[in-house]
């Protein structure tokens, strides 16, 4: 059985949102942990960046138009600093479910995210995220593990995921105790 679900999908469909359903259906029932992105918008809803929100609470910025002197992706400039020290220890190998919102160029840009994220999917938790639908290398690597269910996001499935998710999870995790 597989024990790590990823959703992929082209930008502005729906995974981050899934992600955000599943782990409210999973909260209070298992220990979870990880991150989700978000959009970080101006006071004219232009988009200005992305922000990491942790499932603990601790939040930063993952990229903005304005961050110089760091590796760019577009007009953003992605911040490893906030990568390094609160997307990665927040992937919490003590807990039953590490969520990892996304797995893409901007977060690879980190050799610990990427050290990090083989880590959970070596380890015997179970791994729920987002990777990034055309990859480099190291994506393509992730998205060709047996141990991953690749999950195509599209309009019409994009509810019932987190509930799929949700349901595959508990199976696993009910058939180790």
């Amino acid at each position: 059985m597989k024990k790590n679900f990823l959703i992929t999908s082209p930008p502005g469909t729906g995974k981050t949102t899934a992600i955000k359903n599943f782990v409210n259906l999973a909260k209070g029932k298992f220990k979870i942990s990880g991150f989700i992105t978000e959009e970080i918008r101006d006071k004219t809803g232009k988009r200005t960046g992305f922000k990491i929100i942790t499932i603990d609470g601790k939040t930063g910025t993952l990229a903005d138009v304005n961050l110089k002197n760091s590796p760019r992706i577009g007009k953003y400039g992605v911040n490893l600093k906030d990568i390094d020290k609160i997307a990665v220890p927040s992937i919490d190998l003590n807990s039953d479910i590490i969520v990892i919102d996304e797995i893409g160029k901007m977060e690879c840009f980190s050799k610990l995210f990427i050290q990090k994220v083989f880590e959970a999917l070596d380890s015997p938790k179970i791994v729920v995220g987002t990777i990034k639908e055309k990859g480099d290398e190291i994506i393509d690597r992730i998205k060709s593990r047996k141990d991953v269910e690749l999950i195509k996001l599209t309009p019409e499935n994009r509810n019932e995921i987190p509930d799929l998710i949700f349901k595959n999870v508990s199976t696993f995790l009910q058939s180790e105790i």
